[in-house]
């Protein structure tokens, strides 16, 4: 049995003051919650506030992002190891917003994936379609190409710490979210892709969550789908008693 895993995105939301306030507010009720994996992944700025609030917790910490080198004449980036250093055990990778504002490609996310491992961090890694790719049918096509790209050249111990994140582009921030069946047929096929890279033992293994507005009303729905492990949540991951209601929809 796979464990399900649920991620809280915060993306550029919160001081460190209320990144503080949520934390401790999540923490009352999951910092014992041992049925789920619990990630927060606050800005940058609020790491080790948060990082510091749920220490002896079951909650664990994750970036948004990092660069694939250690270190260097990177303005504005920050290293695997400086997410090491506050105690981040995941980072986001290739999500859809990076894609579009910062032009990042599925190259990219693999170099930053092998590098992610190298540091001992589990890479959240992004995959998903547009909605004029959906529109046009080809939604398995540019998602397969995502996965091959991303994962290329990982061996069967990352592969079995990566998690995959399947968000469809068009369903991020929205309101609008893919059917349950919509979701698990883009899921099951994910699991395949992996199964024909790393075969179908792993691909058993590998964790696949749902982003593209989860929220309480159908996150049990979601979560119920055979192959889909839990949820990198946006805007719900922002409200302390939303985020905590979808982790436990996940059990």
């Amino acid at each position: 049995m796979r464990k399900p895993i649920v991620a809280g995105n915060w993306k550029m939301n919160k001081t460190m003051r209320e990144a503080e306030s949520l934390a401790e507010s999540i923490k009352v009720d999951l910092g014992e919650f041992t049925k789920v994996d619990v990630v927060l992944c606050p800005p940058f700025t609020a790491l080790k506030t948060v990082s510091d609030v749920i220490s002896r917790s079951a909650i664990r910490l994750g970036g948004q992002h990092m660069s694939a080198e250690p270190s260097g004449a990177f303005t504005g980036e920050i290293s695997a190891g400086m997410l090491r250093d506050l105690y981040c055990n995941y980072v986001i990778l290739g999500h859809s917003e990076r894609r579009a504002y910062a032009g990042e490609t599925d190259a990219g996310v693999n170099e930053k994936t092998l590098a992610a491992h190298a540091s001992g961090l589990k890479p959240i890694v992004c995959v998903g379609e547009k909605l004029e790719e959906r529109e046009a049918g080809i939604t398995q096509a540019v998602v397969e190409a995502q996965v091959k790209g991303c994962l290329s050249g990982l061996d069967e111990e990352q592969v079995k710490n990566t998690i995959v994140a399947y968000e469809p582009v068009w369903a991020i921030g929205t309101g609008k979210t893919a059917t349950p069946e919509m979701a698990q047929d883009v899921h099951a096929h994910i699991r395949a892709v992996v199964a024909v890279m790393f075969g179908d033992d792993l691909a058993k293994t590998v964790r696949i969550q749902y982003g593209g507005s989860m929220k309480p009303g159908n996150a049990a729905e979601l979560i119920s789908q055979p192959d889909i492990d839990g949820g990198l949540i946006g805007g719900a991951a922002l409200d302390a008693g939303s985020f905590v209601e979808i982790v436990k929809a996940a059990v």
